[in-house]
């Protein structure tokens, strides 16, 4: 495909967008049938429709073709060359579509920040003096980042092996085991590192966050909301500790056996009903959840289906995950709250009214980190039985 058709290719994924389609559904419809499409050409149109999603208020939020323009303005691409009519690339544009995108919007604080209009008093209130930042750098790519299985070698040796195969990365400045990829970040899951479980994708933020809970030799460990199990992981990778995988939804587990096998760990998923006739944890980790607001540079489509009524409903289930995961914690346990959310609604206020509910329970530690280049967005609260400490 020429860059052209590539634009093409972007504004008919985006109209079907704004048409109400979800971005992934959206993409996979178009790569379906586009047989001709190679895998780097499906990777720019991707790029394109992301970068679109993550600016597209700031960028106007018109049709496909007016975005696609304003990006490539933005970019500084060759318009001519880009929507010249050619081949499969859109018509060249109109005297008025050429002033139109070359004139500076004027655009309001939730327009300028790329957030909608409901959320932006509440975002703003809520992260005072980080409210900007945090919004402006999530109109940009996220930052790729690797974790290194302690089990299977050292931090400099998964660097060298990276690079062997065209992958170049490098070591988080402060997260241990951490590796930023900074070059060919789509080749990692076709490396051997990767292939034969020396390095697994997972965000900086997440793996801090893991590396922050205090866990005791032996300890029984469950991570609650386990998705894809990338908690999971880390915790076994890092400790001695007996590791169990649960989800709300039993399918999302599918993979944790096969990444567990690559990895050389021992993981054991556990369904809901299962809970009951367990043992209690020592540690309960629980990423719950969320707006994903943390990691909106990952998942650009998902602050534009954010409404409302969709983050009180959210805000509840975050209340019933720890109300539920509390009563699963053993003695002298620790529960630990998570989200990738930067709203406090879901994070310091959710904490404060569980322990209101729950007065035993108190805040040993909390953190809110906000995106930037060394990681995602992430909020994490060890939560303890005042009983069992008496600094609380």
């Amino acid at each position: 495909m020429t860059p052209g058709a590539r634009v093409a290719a972007a504004i008919a994924v985006l109209d079907q967008i704004q048409d109400g389609a979800a971005a992934e559904q959206a993409l996979t419809g178009w790569a379906r049938n586009s047989r001709f499409a190679g895998s780097k050409d499906r990777a720019a149109v991707r790029d394109h429709v992301f970068d679109v999603l993550r600016a597209k208020r700031s960028l106007g939020d018109g049709t496909g073709r007016s975005l696609m323009q304003r990006l490539a303005v933005r970019e500084g691409w060759d318009l001519d060359a880009l929507f010249s009519g050619e081949g499969h690339a859109p018509e060249p544009l109109s005297l008025a579509e050429r002033a139109a995108s070359e004139t500076p919007l004027d655009l309001s604080d939730a327009a300028r920040c790329d957030l909608p209009d409901w959320l932006w008093p509440l975002w703003n209130a809520g992260l005072g003096d980080q409210a900007v930042t945090a919004a402006l750098v999530q109109q940009g790519r996220a930052e790729v980042f690797l974790r290194v299985n302690g089990r299977k070698g050292t931090a400099a040796q998964a660097v060298q092996a990276l690079a062997d195969e065209g992958v170049g990365t490098v070591v988080h400045p402060k997260i241990a085991g951490c590796l930023r990829v900074t070059e060919n970040p789509r080749r990692v899951k076709t490396t051997r590192a990767y292939l034969t479980g020396a390095v697994e994708l997972q965000d900086a933020a997440s793996q801090e966050a893991v590396q922050n809970t205090p866990v005791p030799e032996g300890a029984r460990i469950l991570d609650y909301c386990a998705g894809g199990g990338g908690k999971a992981l880390a915790f076994a990778d890092m400790y001695q500790a007996q590791v169990f995988a649960h989800d709300v939804a039993p399918q999302r587990l599918n993979d944790v056996p096969v990444r567990a096998a690559r990895a050389g760990v021992d993981i054991v998923t556990l369904e809901t009903a299962q809970l009951a006739h367990q043992p209690a944890f020592d540690v309960i980790f629980c990423d719950a959840p969320c707006s994903g607001s943390g990691t909106w540079r990952r998942t650009p489509d998902a602050k534009w289906r954010l409404t409302e009524d969709r983050l009180a409903a959210l805000m509840q289930t975050q209340a019933e995950v720890l109300d539920s995961a509390s009563q699963l914690v053993a003695d002298g346990g620790i529960l630990v709250y998570a989200t990738c959310s930067v709203l406090p609604q879901e994070n310091g206020k959710a904490v404060a009214e569980f322990c209101a509910r729950s007065p035993a329970w108190g805040v040993l530690q909390q953190s809110q980190r906000f995106p930037d280049a060394n990681g995602d967005g992430f909020f994490s609260c060890i939560l303890m039985r005042k009983d069992n400490n008496l600094e609380l």
